[in-house]
């Protein structure tokens, strides 16, 4: 593990981002008692269960994204996520590939990140374009209906930024209950499972060029009342892309499917100071004074996860560089 950190920082380096941040002070308020859940994060699970349930990104308590579905991405990046006109035809020359964002608050600071780091990327595909979609104080709820005000909004800011519905080709997607309230677990975390998928179709229906989506799990916070909820919003997302990997036709994918193909993207959870496998840890200078909004230290931690991933993901490569 500590040659894939070193190598994803001299990544970071030859790209012009520093993987060096400077600490965000820590408010004279601000509660810093709450280091650790106890919970252990979906990735290090191994044979472990949370409440008789495996972990494991993906099916089987595995960690690896199947051979056979990760094709299937490959495929669909490489034939079909292609510099698009206005009216969405291919055009090698002036086209854009346009990669939104869907989320709340946490979404939208963490995606402004990864835009500004994007925007110094030398190897940047020039036909790429970012939108940042995700709107504060939306929940999941408030993208749940191809008529709720958040998906207009995301049709402004795609037209201020020169996009047509036609040349929207892949999402980043991470989507919570408000207040990180699920309810009574497995059934919130299933609940949340089924918003996300619908948010899934109705983006593939406002966008039929959408291909690929990347959903997100929620980072650490240090608002107890709220961590059982964050932790399992992980499990919404891993049972989502696993309905998928099992061929569920509601989540068809592909020509004539009804939502983008959809894998992790990344996951970011990790028990507060505890490291997890990777040595990821969020410390409470990563946070707002609320410790459930990242500042500064903890946008860049997300933005660099987001670079590492679309920087050298076999799904996004052939769009995301040059």
């Amino acid at each position: 593990m500590r040659l894939r950190r070193t190598a994803i920082a001299l990544l970071l380096t030859l790209t012009g981002l520093s993987p060096l941040v400077v600490a965000s002070p820590v408010s004279a308020t601000q509660d810093c008692s709450f280091v650790s859940s106890g919970q252990v994060p979906i990735m290090d699970m191994g044979s472990q269960t949370y409440q008789g349930f495996p972990g494991g990104l993906y099916p089987g308590a595995s960690d690896t994204r199947p051979a056979a579905y990760t094709a299937a991405g490959v495929s669909i990046a490489q034939n079909d996520v292609l510099p698009r006109d206005a009216n969405g035809q291919v055009d090698a020359v002036n086209g854009k590939v346009a990669l939104i964002s869907i989320g709340m608050s946490n979404t939208s600071l963490e995606f402004t990140a990864f835009q500004q780091a994007v925007a110094g990327y030398a190897n940047r595909n020039p036909h790429l374009v970012l939108v940042n979609g995700a709107q504060p104080g939306v929940d999941a709820t408030g993208w749940d209906s191809p008529t709720a005000t958040a998906w207009s909004v995301l049709a402004q800011r795609l037209q201020a930024a020169g996009i047509s519905p036609l040349q929207v080709q892949a999402v980043w997607l991470k989507e919570q209950f408000l207040g990180d309230n699920l309810g009574a677990f497995p059934a919130g975390a299933q609940n949340l499972q089924s918003t996300l998928a619908d948010i899934a179709r109705i983006a593939r229906s406002k966008y039929p060029n959408l291909q690929l989506g990347y959903v997100a799990s929620r980072i650490y916070t240090y608002d107890p009342t709220r961590s059982a909820g964050a932790y399992q919003q992980g499990f919404a997302v891993k049972w989502l892309i696993q309905q998928q990997i099992n061929g569920d036709p509601s989540l068809s994918y592909g020509p004539g499917g009804v939502a983008p193909w959809l894998s992790w993207g990344p996951y970011m959870w990790a028990d507060g100071t505890t490291p997890r496998s990777d040595g990821l840890t969020w410390l409470c200078s990563d946070f707002q004074s609320d410790g459930v909004h990242p500042a500064a230290t903890g946008q860049q931690k997300v933005s660099h996860m987001l670079f590492n991933q679309f920087t050298t993901d076999p799904t996004s490569i052939s769009w995301f560089n040059k």
